[in-house]
This record gives C-alpha cells, structure tokens and sequence, in this order.
C-alpha cells in the first residue's frame, strides 16, 4: 500500500467572538466559541465564511477535542456544509507565551483537525468525496487552518 499524498487545497481564516463557558466537571470544560466569518483562500477553493457558526470544545487532561460547524459561500455562490473536528494541545507555557504575542514554535502547539465537507454545488463535489486533514494555528486572532487533500 503506498504512502497518502497530501496536496494542499486552500486555508480557511475563521474569525471567533470570546469563547463561552458552558460548564465544568473534576476532569473536563466545555466551552462554545462563535464563528463571526473569515475567508477560504487556495489553488483549489475561493470565498467566505459564514457567520452563524460554532466550535464546541471539552478540554481533559490539557487537551481538548473540537467540533466546529458552520457554513462557507464559494465565489461561485455555492454553499458548503462543514463539520470540522480535532485536537488542540500545548503546554501552559507555549500559551502564556503566545498570548504575550512572543513567536511559539509549531512543534510546541499541536493543533489538528479532520474537516468533512458537504454540497450538492457540481463544482464542488469533490470536497464531499475526499479525506482532508488541517494544520491550525491562533493568528492575528484568528483561527487559520491549512486543509490538505488526501489523494
């Protein structure tokens, strides 16, 4: 079996409003952070986000798992469905220090999602027919996401 090609298909720059606390027990937090918009940008995907969304996260034991859901309008005006699910995990050093502005090296965050797609839009039927993987980064307040096409 070969080795997965990864080809680079666009980055997604969400903008978030201040996550909300939902609740917390001894070992777990859950928190929602609304998605207000942003844009998708790459060789295989132009447009926007949608506001409307969300990211659920629970936090355990310094790593939390994410389910964001919300809506992007390619520039052709086709709408896609995406379910954006993954892991965020770094030390409360890297963050003290990230939210100090101070550049925290990639290999100190690990930050990984699994987008799936949805749409009937012809053009973008192939987003609903592939594996992706996204590399995440916090940037200028934004949450920005890499997605790479399995092929």
């Amino acid at each position: 079996m070969s080795e997965p090609v990864l080809e680079f298909a666009f980055e997604l720059r969400v903008d978030c409003d201040p996550h909300l606390r939902i609740g917390r027990s001894a070992d777990e937090e859950l928190t929602f952070t609304p998605i207000t918009g942003g844009t998708v940008a790459g060789p295989l995907l132009d447009g926007v986000v949608l506001a409307g969304g969300g990211d659920w996260a629970v936090e355990r034991s310094g790593t939390s798992q994410l389910e964001a859901r919300y809506l992007l309008r390619a520039d052709d005006g086709a709408v896609i469905d995406i379910l954006n699910r993954g892991y965020f995990r770094a030390t409360e050093e890297a963050i003290a220090r990230h939210e100090a502005g101070e550049h925290v090296d990639e290999s100190e965050i690990y930050f990984r999602t699994a987008p799936v797609f949805q749409t009937d839009a012809p053009a973008h039927r192939w987003l609903a027919e592939h594996q992706f993987v996204g590399l995440a980064r916090d940037e200028d307040g934004q949450v920005c996401v890499r997605v790479f096409v399995v092929r």
